[in-house]
């Protein structure tokens, strides 16, 4: 999860009961092996001592920074939000190296059009 990002900052209250999110994210981060995938990745644990309520920002390799309310959001969602942009940033830097516009448009009439080697649903159910 690490190497998506440069850096993470959780931001909470230790006697707010709201924290569990917060608690789980950063021993995510903490983990030997998300350690190892980024050893560059920042991870910053701000306690705070007001009665804001608990937040996950996160800081991707691009530079976008998005920011979760952890009360709201459980630790897993956050996690495989940012697996999944992750692998998103790295199917456009794919096409970025190998020289393709980005992001890729494709036509309407390419949307519609039965991949060669492939059968029509239809025909597949009347075998049936």
């Amino acid at each position: 999860m690490l190497k998506f990002l440069s850096r993470v900052r959780i931001e909470f209250n230790a006697l707010d009961p709201r924290t569990a999110s917060c608690l789980e994210f950063l021993a995510q981060c903490n983990a030997r092996k998300a350690k190892e995938s980024n050893p560059a990745c920042q991870v910053l644990v701000k306690r705070r001592t007001d009665d804001q309520p608990p937040k996950i920002a996160v800081t991707f390799v691009n530079g976008v920074e998005q920011v979760f309310d952890a009360t709201a959001t459980p630790a897993q969602n956050i996690r495989n939000m940012v697996l999944e942009k992750g692998q998103l940033l790295e199917t456009e830097q794919m096409f970025r190296e190998a020289g393709e516009p980005w992001p890729v448009i494709i036509p309407e009439e390419e949307l519609h059009q039965s991949a060669p080697g492939t059968k029509p649903r239809k025909a597949e159910e009347k075998k049936q």
